[in-house]
């Protein structure tokens, strides 16, 4: 079920005016598609956030342009201002609801993995999966279970359950997630043999060079 979000249509496109959009909580962005013209729209600023962050960012989103035409669009690109952490430009796709689209899904690990216990380490290389679907079946996230994972045990993308509404695009060998042996702990010292005398090797030889000239001095004598 698509989420309803409200827009007007941007005609003036001066930057005087953009900023003053920002200023009253809206974000300028552009409405496209294959084979529409770009529309130019505003949205409140925080709907939009507050739809993405409940929906997820692969939500279908009822963009209702001057309470008039409406479309289904997804939330393709957005840019936040850095210093302020502000959303400042949205950029919406038109989807075709009957079309199969391919997006990246979030991947969220469940439970707490057995190897964890014993002192594995939990690693999880891919955190977004590639798949296809048409947009009204495209899931939130994949949930991958852990708790049965021992150390040495992996989890990849060929090990998840085939589904009707959508077909994964990601190579199957590329792995989720995978416990790994605890990191060794580093040898500790040897403290007996700290305090040992170190080898006089130049003593020694400098002795021997001694007695090798004595005995020359006592053949000659």
């Amino acid at each position: 079920m698509a989420i309803t979000l409200k827009a007007n249509q941007r005609k003036d496109l001066k930057q005087s005016v953009t900023r003053e959009l920002r200023h009253e909580g809206n974000v300028p962005g552009v409405v496209y598609g294959k084979d529409k013209e770009p529309v130019n729209v505003a949205v409140n600023s925080l709907e939009l956030l507050k739809t993405v962050r409940d929906e997820g960012k692969n939500a279908i989103i009822s963009l209702d342009i001057d309470e008039g035409s409406t479309v289904n669009v997804m939330l393709h690109e957005y840019q936040i201002d850095p210093l302020k952490d502000e959303l400042i430009h949205a950029d919406f796709y038109i989807v075709n609801m009957s079309e199969e689209m391919d997006v990246e899904v979030p991947v969220r690990l469940e439970g707490e993995a057995a190897g964890a216990k014993e002192g594995g380490v939990v690693q999880q290389p891919l955190y977004d999966l590639a798949i296809r679907a048409k947009p009204g079946d495209i899931p939130e996230e994949i949930v991958v279970d852990v708790s049965e994972l021992n150390i040495g045990d992996a989890v990849m993308v060929g090990d998840l359950k085939e589904s009707r509404k959508y077909e994964i695009t990601e190579d199957e060998n590329t792995t989720i997630v995978s416990v790994t042996p605890p990191e060794e702990m580093p040898e500790e010292p040897d403290l007996d043999n700290a305090d040992a005398e170190p080898e006089r090797v130049g003593e020694e030889a400098d002795d021997e060079g001694s007695d090798n000239e004595e005995n020359s001095e006592n053949d000659d004598k």
